[in-house]
């Protein structure tokens, strides 16, 4: 495994362990998720130009338009929790009560 693999793929584990244990609040629920989705942006983009085909150029774009999607999804709940609930922490949500 060459350094680039081993940087991205410890990019994304650490992404994965930070929103796994790490879900306080959701604000850092969603800066784990960018982290991923960044990681993995870097690493279709590098795996694009080391193929050197134009066939799958269009995935790291497709790729970053469902991560800003997943940004703007994620702030959006974000402001409406803290406004209903008056705080991002995840214990405080319970999806039972409406």
């Amino acid at each position: 495994m060459n350094p680039i693999h081993f940087t991205l793929s410890s990019t994304f584990m650490l992404g994965l362990t930070g929103l796994a244990f790490h879900r306080a609040h959701l604000l850092s629920a969603l800066l784990c998720l960018e982290g991923m989705m960044l990681s993995l942006f870097i690493a279709q983009s590098l795996w694009t130009l080391q193929l050197s085909t134009t066939n799958f150029s269009a995935s790291p774009m497709l790729l970053l338009a469902f991560s800003a999607c997943e940004a703007s999804t994620g702030l959006a709940l974000l402001v409406a929790t803290a406004r209903t609930h008056g705080t991002d922490h995840l214990q405080s949500l319970n999806l039972l009560q409406c």
